[in-house]
C-alpha cells in the first residue's frame, strides 16, 4: 500500500491472549495498519467499534457475552472490512452471509493472514475511492496536443496509461498521446469506478479488460482487448479484481 495513504485502524476482539499477542505481532509488521484497540467480550467489541469506528476489525466467533455474529448484528455502521478469526471452521459460510472479508481459520501462517490483510485493503480502498467519487466530479475529456492542434480526448475512450518521467502516455485506439502531467496526480483525478492502477507505470481502464493471464510464481499479467498485454502487481491484484466483481 502506498506509504502516503491514510494508516488503516484496526481492532483486534479475541477473547484469548495468545491469539491477541499472534495478532498483534502480525500487524506490526505493516506499517500502514495502526492497532487501535483490544476486547475481550462482545459487549466491549460493540462500546469499541461504536466509539472507535475502526477500518479494519478482527473479529472472533466465539466470546464471552455473545459471539461475533451478534456484534455485527448490533453495531451501525458496520467496519467496512471484517475478518472473522477463529479456531471452527463450521461458521465460514455463515461468515461470508455478512460484511466480512475473509475467514481465517487458526492456526494460520504469515503468508495467509497478509493475503486476509490485502483483501481488507482493497475493500477499504474501494469504499474511499466511492466516497471520493460522489464528492467531486471527474475528468471526462482532456485536451492534448497533436501536431499544432489541441485534441479532446474523451476519457472514456482510453485503454490505458503509461508513465513516463513527468509525462504520461495516453493509449486511445492504438494511437498514444504525451501528456505533461505526473501519473499520481492524474489518477486522482480520474473515476475510480473505471480506471485503476494495476503496476506503479500503468493504470488501465477496465472496460477494456479482457482477462488475467497467469504468470510466474502467482503473478498475472493483464491483457486489453486490443491484444495489449500489461504485467499486474501483486499489490494492486485485489483492487482490480474487487472492480472487475471477482470477489
Amino acid at each position: 500500500m502506498n506509504r502516503s495513504s491514510p494508516s488503516l485502524r484496526a481492532l483486534v476482539v479475541e477473547d484469548e491472549a495468545p491469539a491477541r499477542r499472534t495478532l498483534e505481532l502480525l500487524l506490526a509488521t505493516h506499517r500502514d495498519v495502526d492497532l487501535v484497540g483490544e476486547c475481550t467480550t462482545g459487549p466491549e467489541a460493540v462500546e469499541a467499534i461504536e466509539r472507535i469506528r475502526p477500518d479494519l476489525l478482527f473479529l472472533d466467533v466465539h466470546l464471552p457475552g455473545y459471539g461475533g455474529f451478534e456484534v455485527l448484528r448490533r453495531v451501525n455502521p458496520c467496519p467496512t472490512s471484517v475478518i472473522f478469526v477463529t479456531a471452527y471452521d463450521e461458521h465460514a459460510l455463515r461468515a461470508f452471509d455478512t460484511p466480512a472479508v475473509d475467514y481465517l481459520l487458526k492456526p494460520f501462517d504469515d503468508e495467509r493472514f497478509d493475503r486476509a490483510l490485502e483483501r481488507a485493503r482493497a475493500r477499504v480502498r474501494q469504499k474511499q475511492l466511492e466516497e471520493l467519487a460522489s464528492a467531486k466530479p471527474f475528468l471526462e475529456r482532456i485536451a492534448v496536443r497533436d501536431s499544432g492542434r489541441i485534441l479532446l480526448v474523451r476519457t472514456s475512450e482510453i485503454d490505458w496509461i503509461e508513465a513516463d518521467d513527468y509525462y504520461v502516455q495516453l493509449h486511445v485506439r492504438g494511437r498514444s498521446h504525451l501528456l505533461r502531467e505526473r501519473m499520481h496526480l492524474l489518477e486522482a483525478r480520474l473515476d475510480p469506478r473505471r480506471f485503476v492502477r494495476i503496476h506503479r507505470s500503468s493504470i488501465v481502464n477496465i472496460d477494456r479488460v479482457k482477462e488475467l493471464q497467469p504468470f510466474f510464481h502467482g503473478e498475472y499479467h493483464v491483457l486489453l482487448e486490443d491484444g495489449t498485454r500489461l504485467r499486474l502487481s501483486r499489490t494492486h491484484r485485489d483492487r482490480l479484481e474487487l472492480l472487475l466483481g471477482k470477489h
